[in-house]
């Protein structure tokens, strides 16, 4: 008597347990279609600077470095462009910008930054001679 209770306690215990992982996967399967439903991403074009770039557009989709080095993920090779100038990243829904310690600083609208500063569509940023705006598409 004692085995099958101790049997239907188990099995009861695994259908609970398998009940609450397709609770937790249907839930997360719907966050990601909501955030696939949006289709609003920020994005980046260079409307001044070295010749190359001029019209470049293109997404953010995660921590993105501007600078002179090769590494930087937008390499801008100009003289007042610190080799790790500025950083973008998301957080939330908000796009934020992050001077590196460069030497000439970074401006948003016109004014240098001294902390991360968060952006809005159609903000100017200023990375030496170049010029990004920010969008959203």
């Amino acid at each position: 008597m004692i085995d099958i209770t101790l049997l239907v306690g188990r099995i009861l215990l695994i259908l609970l347990l398998f009940l609450f992982l397709f609770a937790v996967m249907r839930t997360g399967i719907g966050l990601v279609r909501g955030q696939n439903r949006k289709g609003e991403r920020w994005t980046i074009a260079v409307e001044r600077g070295p010749r190359e770039l001029r019209g470049v557009k293109m997404p953010i989709t995660g921590p993105l470095i501007v600078g002179r080095s090769p590494g930087s993920d937008i390499v801008i090779n100009a003289d007042y462009v610190s080799g790790r100038h500025a950083r973008f990243g998301l957080f939330s829904d908000a796009l934020v910008v992050e001077d590196l310690g460069s030497t000439n600083g970074t401006l948003v609208d016109g004014k240098r930054i001294t902390a991360p500063t968060a952006l809005e569509p159609g903000s100017v940023v200023g990375i030496g001679d170049a010029s990004l705006r920010i969008g959203r598409s």
